[in-house]
């Protein structure tokens, strides 16, 4: 899956002194008119995150960058705005959107994953300039991962929104039930999955959204695994469970465009092994679920 990127060894601590080396990467992001999934674009050269040297053959100061997290003992950094004419028409530099990196393996996974990653904390930085209670201007903490306004006190910190994604299998035929999401061009098949509401456990949403997206009652749910999905600021959790009663699909036409049962040898995997979709659908193909 996307995070699991050993031998690279990621540390989110926050630090607030740490000063760019040469090799540092620097993450910079640009928006587009983006669609509802993986919308976004970040700078490349010659396929990998540009580091610190790259950018400021441009002219970018260390001071104009906000340090992140770090990747293998390498602090990389945030740059906020790019100024206008710089970088992106040298040779080497472009910007590379986040679907069309994941599609053709544009660059390592482990960056992609750091990029994921960066991209969530610049939407933050970027989605709370001003406070939500009294309007005045967020500045940033000194002491942790945090934005905090001068004139009423309140603190904000990263959003995390908890969703889920489900293999519901039908243990009396052998099947998984396989889904295609509406609105979206997305080739691949990908499983019932949905956000947590606010009073619900994650298995409460299992349930839920299985109902509500197929018609379906499950029973026996048990965790799976868990996964970062920066770009929209997602925890996904994986869960198995087991259909409870009629196999038959009332699909949520307005949720999906496809949903049906598939044995073990039907089922088609993603053209990547980025996704804890995939390695629940994995999981079931290969009969270890």
């Amino acid at each position: 899956m996307i995070h699991e990127i050993a031998p690279h060894v990621f540390d989110n601590r926050f630090l607030s002194d740490a000063v760019p080396r040469d090799d540092s990467p620097v993450f910079v992001f640009g928006r587009e008119n983006e669609p509802a999934f993986g919308g976004g674009a970040v700078l490349v050269r010659d396929h990998h995150i540009p580091v610190f040297r790259d950018v400021r053959a441009g002219g970018i100061e260390a001071e104009s960058l906000t340090r992140l997290f770090s990747i293998d003992g390498r602090d990389c950094f945030l740059l906020d705005l790019l100024p206008a004419g710089m970088l992106t028409e040298e040779k080497g530099f472009s910007f590379k959107r986040f679907r069309d990196i994941r599609n053709v393996q544009e660059i390592p996974d482990h960056e992609y994953f750091l990029a994921m990653t960066a991209f969530q904390l610049y939407n933050w930085y970027g989605s709370n300039k001003f406070c939500g209670r009294c309007g005045g201007r967020m500045q940033r903490s000194e002491k942790e991962r945090a934005l905090i306004c001068p004139d009423c006190g309140k603190t904000v910190y990263p959003k995390i929104v908890p969703a889920v994604t489900v293999a519901i299998i039908d243990r009396e035929r052998d099947k998984i039930l396989l889904t295609k999401y509406a609105g979206r061009d997305i080739p691949f098949y990908a499983l019932v999955a949905g956000f947590t509401e606010i009073g619900e456990t994650l298995e409460e949403t299992v349930s839920r959204e299985a109902l509500e997206e197929t018609g379906l009652k499950v029973k026996n749910i048990c965790y799976f695994g868990s996964q970062p999905w920066g770009i929209v600021d997602d925890l996904m959790v994986g869960f198995v469970c087991e259909l409870d009663g009629s196999n038959e699909i009332h699909r949520d036409e307005s949720e999906l465009k496809l949903a049906d049962w598939f044995s073990r040898d039907e089922v088609v995997l993603q053209p990547t092994d980025m996704s804890l979709t995939n390695a629940l659908m994995k999981a079931f193909k290969e009969g270890r679920i």
